[in-house]
């Protein structure tokens, strides 16, 4: 795991909790996902969401990163749901 410091928010940890996903999960997939959609407008930072995968299990993370405090910031985490994106969970269905 990178030196990066992991700030997780109150909504990602509730999340995280209630879908049995794990910091280590999280990591991860910051660490070595895909970048599927950039946030540049955000505040105070921009984010993204990043897709990855724990075993065969695909999970989204949003985060942003405070590059000048070597912090990133954990938004959301949450597996993608089939009905709403398509099979390869990088794009929505239209």
């Amino acid at each position: 795991m990178s030196d990066r410091n992991y700030i997780f928010r109150r909504h990602a940890l509730e999340r995280m909790a209630e879908r049995d996903i794990t910091r280590a999960d999280v990591e991860s997939v910051v660490e070595n996902g895909e970048v599927i959609r950039e946030y540049t407008d955000d505040t105070p930072h921009p984010s993204r969401l990043i897709l990855g995968w724990r075993d065969e299990r695909p999970l989204h993370v949003v985060a942003a990163d405070d590059d000048e405090a070597n912090e990133t910031y954990i938004i959301t985490v949450y597996e993608p749901d089939a009905d709403v994106w398509n099979d390869d969970f990088r794009s929505k269905k239209t």
